[in-house]
C-alpha cells in the first residue's frame, strides 16, 4: 500500500505550524520522526491532506537543566538521549529507557514527543515519563503555553487532549534526588517489539513517594500515586514484600480481567519492585 496524496510543507516557527495545523480543519498532521505516521500513512489508516513537517524547527529541539529538573524538546529523538548527548544528570535513568525503545533505526528518528501524542498504550515513554510525574509543555496557534501532566496527557489508547492547534512543545522531568530509585520492566514476544506488559516503580525515600505504574495496557496506563499498599507497609518501616493479591485487585478495578494477563502484568510490576527494594 502507498499513502493517499498530501501535500508538504514546512513552518518556519512554531506559531506558522500551529496555524497551519488549526487551517487544516482536522485533516493536517504534524510529522517529525514518523516512525508511526508513516506506516499508517501507507496502509491508509490515516489520510491527511496536507503533513506539516516540524522536525527542523528549532523551538522543538531545545534543551535546558536547572535546579528544577531537566526540560527536552518535542522533536528530541530517542537515539540522542540514548547517546547521552543532552545534559541527563537529574533524571540519569532517560538513558537507559531510551535505549531500550525498539530498534536503532527506529530510535534515530523516533522522537520523544511523537510517542507521547501518539499515545500507543504500549509505548515506554508513556509509562515511564508518568512514574517520574513528568509534565508536557503545549502551545497554540496564538503562543500561550499550557502545562498538562503526562499522566492527564494521555486521555486513552491513541488518544490525548491536544486541542486543534495545538503543539506538544516540550517535556519537563523534575530532577531526581540522588537517593531515589527507578526501575522498568517489559514484556515482548520478541526484542524491539512493542511490550504487551510493562511495570514501572519510583521510590523517593526522600519524600517517601512510592509510586508504580503497569503499562501496554487497553487505554491509559494504570498509576498507582500511592503504592505503599502494594508492599504491605511504609517505605523504610523494615522490609517490603510485593502484595500480589492488592495488584490483581488493583488490575481487576481498571478493566483487566483475564488471568493470563493480569499474571503479566504483575509480573513486569513485581520485577520492578524487586530491582528498586533489592539494590
Amino acid at each position: 500500500m502507498k499513502p493517499a496524496p498530501f501535500d508538504y510543507v514546512r513552518p518556519g516557527n512554531l506559531l506558522e505550524a500551529s496555524a497551519l495545523l488549526l487551517a487544516g480543519d482536522g485533516n493536517a498532521k504534524l510529522i517529525a520522526g514518523g516512525q508511526s505516521l508513516g506506516p499508517m500513512m501507507n496502509l491508509r489508516l490515516v489520510q491527511p491532506s496536507v503533513l506539516i513537517d516540524i522536525a527542523g524547527l528549532p523551538e522543538l529541539s531545545e534543551v535546558s537543566e536547572d535546579d528544577a529538573g531537566l526540560r527536552i524538546g518535542a522533536c528530541v529523538t530517542a537515539a540522542n538521549i540514548e547517546d547521552g548527548r543532552l545534559p541527563l544528570g537529574c533524571a540519569p535513568m532517560l538513558q537507559r529507557i531510551a535505549g531500550g525503545i525498539a530498534y536503532r533505526a527506529v530510535r534515530n528518528r523516533g522522537t520523544i514527543g511523537g510517542s507521547l501524542c501518539h499515545a500507543d498504550p504500549a509505548a515506554d515513554w508513556i509509562s515511564a515519563l508518568v512514574a517520574l510525574s513528568a509534565t508536557c509543555e503545549i502551545c497554540d496557534a496564538q503562543g500561550q503555553l499550557r502545562r498538562v501532566s503526562v499522566q492527564k496527557f494521555v486521555t486513552a489508547a491513541f488518544e490525548n487532549v491536544l486541542s486543534l492547534g495545538e503543539i506538544l512543545k516540550a517535556v519537563f522531568i523534575p530532577r531526581v534526588p540522588a537517593a531515589a530509585r527507578f526501575a522498568h520492566h517489559k514484556v515482548s514476544r520478541k526484542f524491539g517489539k512493542f511490550a504487551i506488559a510493562s511495570g514501572t516503580a519510583f521510590y523517593n525515600p526522600e519524600q517517601q513517594v512510592l509510586k508504580a505504574v503497569i503499562g501496554a495496557t487497553y487505554g491509559r496506563p494504570v498509576v498507582i500515586d500511592n503504592a505503599t499498599e502494594l508492599f504491605g507497609g511504609k517505605p523504610g518501616a523494615g522490609p517490603l514484600r510485593f502484595d500480589v493479591h492488592s495488584a490483581l485487585d488493583l488490575l481487576k478495578a481498571n478493566g483487566i480481567q483475564s488471568g493470563a494477563s493480569c499474571q503479566t502484568y504483575v509480573t513486569t510490576l513485581q520485577r520492578a519492585a524487586a530491582e528498586i527494594f533489592d539494590s
